[in-house]
């Protein structure tokens, strides 16, 4: 099991140490809310990026501004950073506050930025929703930025109102 790091500070130390070993940090977030086989298969594809994946977590006030329903966050942010960390491809886990993880990125300076096949590397108008945060100073110190494709019928929010479905 990894770590779920409470500091920017413990995390930035672990990536030094993972880098000063040669060893190539990848990065990814999300919300990770009700985790399902797209979460894991995209997880472990992230993963095959270097040999060391960080997993930034929403907290549940950034979830909550991100409008996907008044339900959600589902489960507190506590609790979906340790079912993260629980998984194999996961070497570090930190829950974020801000409302993207750009201040993240930022500190940590992984080799490797990812995200969902629904964002363009290639973007950089900051505006769309294509875009990558943190692509652009990712590229900037050559790291590298990829889109891994989504796992077509798995997600979150489709979970959410089958079950709300199923229940009325």
């Amino acid at each position: 099991m990894s770590r779920v790091f409470d500091s920017i500070e413990d995390l930035k130390n672990q990536v030094a140490q993972w880098k000063a070993n040669g060893e190539r940090v990848v990065f990814t977030n999300g919300v990770f809310d009700i985790l399902h086989v797209g979460h894991v298969t995209y997880l472990e594809a992230a993963k095959k990026l270097g040999e060391r994946l960080v997993v930034g977590i929403n907290d549940d006030a950034s979830v909550r501004s991100l409008n996907k329903g008044p339900e959600r966050p589902i489960h507190p942010e506590n609790a979906r950073a340790a079912v993260v960390a629980a998984l194999r491809a996961a070497d570090a886990t930190i829950i974020f506050s801000e409302p993207t993880p750009l201040e993240l990125i930022i500190a940590i300076k992984p080799d490797v930025l990812v995200k969902g096949g629904d964002y363009d590397p290639n973007e950089t108008d900051a505006a769309k929703k294509t875009y990558m945060v943190g692509s652009k100073e990712v590229k900037s110190y050559g790291g590298y930025v990829a889109s891994i494709p989504l796992v077509a019928g798995f997600s979150t929010t489709a979970a959410v109102n089958k079950m709300r479905n199923t229940h009325n």
